[in-house]
């Protein structure tokens, strides 16, 4: 009987906790429910949401970018304000490795955190979408917030980034549609750049680089003026990281300063057969066989690539100007004269002018909102005030009085605001918090407007790219993705072409990097190039009919 009696108790103590647990999971949920049912009475379609609801709410906010170390939201004045102002803080989660690898093992988990953003190529997009890990937005706002769609979203972001399913998922950071490309084009400016350390290129007598001939002398120059830097080996090119799937400098970067076209009479032309864009790889196996190409460019990340650019060790590099900023911040403070400066680079033979990227209707990344998120109605509303004017000014500029003044009708950064965002950008970051520091939904075209004049050492960079600077929204998200046959031979295709390049460039001979290249493209073609291309011309020309037909 006792042990009857003791399976018994253990028995009831069970149902009670199962009975416990089911009143406090229908308390929950009759709570939910009655939160959404008043997020939902209180919807004006005329007026942003955000302003409905500004009781505390922290969202978790993951970041697929591993570099990114603007965590400490609550901690600069920017952030303390937005909270103060919307009610919202946010717990950024950035992945301590390998991006895909964590992205992958959320993705499988089958939980998001409240939102994510991520670049908007990136394959894990399409299977949060596929998997039902994300909610539209245009649905969200449609039950909590009109007025997002109706007067701060772009109506042609919004149908950009529509899918089949006739929702919308994402929405993009630093996008500018091609009637954004009309109406600010002559102001926009390239993060693609090739510079050099100006002390060392006005030593070597300012040579020509934009010939494989002169490109080749002028790091050969360097080298044997240069050998080290403050005791370190001077490393006479610099480039992108090496990834699984290439190098950026060696491709978009490399072709767009060799103005190799993406289409011919509507065509999609194979970029990387372009006989200019083999000589020029041509020219940098060259570079390695005379020793211009240092290990270190093969293995380097990107926290490693900035420090080395603080330390001025690089004397040329193909690279993104952004990344350059508290680097230059620190070889100016040093010395005016070992900062980096764009010149002309690689160049085609008829000497055209490169044809960089500008701003896109695609954008940067995209952001989204997890299917688990903690308050619907906050999360959009939230991403409501951010995409807004007012939002876009209160992340750019901070708040009146603290870090900017009006000046007219226009915000202008307080003076020791100012001299600190152009002296110690780290610092800045710290103590304000602005001017893009949280980035995910930046738009500049608004917040061009309210852009201090760009100064040295980096208006030189800024201004080398305008003119040359051009809208490709056309040939944005045209590459097959996910699980279809195409996505995964294009998958195949870059995986490829990644083990391919650093071979390429480590060729002994010129025989030896030929023998290779045509191995490499025997090899695309039975990895299922043709069925890409095909793919992708389809969607390229989806893509003239999206954007009016004009392209």
């Amino acid at each position: 009987m006792k042990k009857r009696g003791k399976k018994f108790s253990i028995l009831l103590a069970a149902m009670l906790m199962i009975f416990s647990t089911a009143c406090s999971s229908g308390g929950d949920s009759k709570e939910a429910a009655k939160k959404e049912e008043a997020a939902q009475a209180a919807v004006d379609p005329s007026q942003p949401a955000w302003k409905n609801d500004t009781s505390p709410i922290t969202f978790d906010w993951y970041i697929n970018f591993a570099w990114y170390t603007g965590t400490d939201w609550g901690k600069d004045l920017t952030s303390q304000y937005v909270t103060k102002k919307t009610g919202a803080s946010i717990n950024f989660i950035v992945p301590a490795g390998n991006e895909a690898e964590k992205m992958n093992t959320m993705i499988a988990s089958g939980k998001l955190p409240d939102f994510v953003t991520i670049a908007w190529s990136d394959d894990a997009v399409k299977k949060m979408i596929e998997g039902k890990l994300v909610l539209p937005l245009n649905e969200l706002a449609d039950k909590y917030d009109p007025f997002f769609v109706s007067n701060v979203a772009d109506p042609a972001k919004l149908s950009w980034y529509t899918q089949e399913d006739g929702n919308v998922y994402g929405y993009p950071n630093a996008s500018s549609s091609p009637a954004d490309f009309e109406k600010y084009g002559e102001n926009y400016v390239s993060n693609q750049v090739f510079v050099v350390r100006k002390d060392m290129y006005e030593a070597i007598g300012k040579p020509d680089m934009s010939t494989p001939e002169g490109f080749l002398a002028g790091l050969q120059a360097a080298k044997e003026k240069f050998p080290d830097v403050n005791g370190q080996p001077m490393i006479p090119i610099g480039l992108h990281e090496f990834t699984d799937n290439g190098n950026y400098s060696l491709e978009g970067y490399l072709q767009n300063f060799l103005a190799i076209p993406q289409q011919k009479d509507g065509k999609l032309y194979d970029r990387q057969t372009d006989p200019e864009y083999v000589r020029w790889l041509k020219t940098f196996r060259q570079a390695n066989e005379n020793g211009l190409l240092a290990k270190d460019i093969f293995i380097d990340k990107r926290a490693q690539m900035e420090e080395k650019i603080a330390q001025g060790r690089y004397f040329a590099m193909m690279y993104q100007r952004s990344d350059f900023t508290n680097p230059q911040n620190a070889l100016f403070a040093n010395d005016p004269n070992s900062v980096y400066m764009a010149v002309e680079g690689p160049s085609n033979a008829a000497s055209d002018e490169p044809t960089l990227s500008g701003p896109g209707i695609s954008g940067w990344t995209l952001t989204l909102i997890s299917k688990d998120v903690k308050d619907k109605a906050r999360a959009i509303a939230f991403l409501e005030y951010l995409t807004s004017e007012e939002g876009q000014r209160d992340l750019y500029m901070g708040e009146e009085g603290v870090t900017y003044e009006m000046e007219g009708d226009k915000p202008v950064f307080k003076p020791e605001v100012l001299n600190m965002l152009n002296t110690d950008r780290a610092a800045f970051d710290t103590k304000y918090g602005a001017s893009h520091k949280y980035w995910m939904m930046m738009d500049t075209n608004v917040t061009d407007q309210w852009a201090p004049a760009p100064v040295e050492p980096f208006k030189q960079m800024m201004d080398w790219t305008r003119g040359k600077t051009v809208s490709a929204s056309e040939f944005d998200q045209i590459n097959p993705t996910g699980n279809s046959k195409e996505g995964i031979a294009n998958t195949k295709l870059g995986q490829l072409w990644g083990k391919t390049l650093p071979k390429l460039l480590l060729a002994s001979s010129e025989a030896e990097f030929d023998q290779l290249w045509n191995d490499y493209q025997e090899k695309r073609k039975s990895t299922g190039l043709a069925e890409v291309q095909a793919y992708q011309q389809t969607e390229y020309e989806k893509n003239i009919e999206k954007l009016g037909g004009t392209q």
